[in-house]
């Protein structure tokens, strides 16, 4: 089930989209990248790691700040063509 909770401005779209391409970029680029090549996938795994942490700071500091609906067996989910936010559980 889906069910729209709520929207975010322009601004804060662009903020969790760079951080959501960035993150399906450095999820491809781990297919591809040999852990022979130490420095380069050490690289990957924290950039990995921090972007992870940047988009989860965003989706809470957006549930803080609009008090978003939420339930233990949900996620959040934004449709970046309309802003909306979704309520994502079964």
């Amino acid at each position: 089930m889906k069910k729209v909770i709520g929207k975010v401005t322009e601004e804060e779209k662009c903020e969790v989209l760079q951080l959501f391409e960035r993150q399906n970029g450095l999820n491809e680029l781990a297919k591809i990248v040999s852990v022979d090549n130490e420095a380069l996938y050490e690289k990957l795994v924290k950039d990995l790691g921090e972007t992870g942490v940047k988009f989860q700071d965003w989706w809470n500091r957006m549930a803080d700040y609009y008090q978003w609906e939420n339930r233990e067996d949900a996620h959040w989910e934004i449709d970046f063509m309309t802003n909306d936010i979704y309520l994502v559980y079964e």
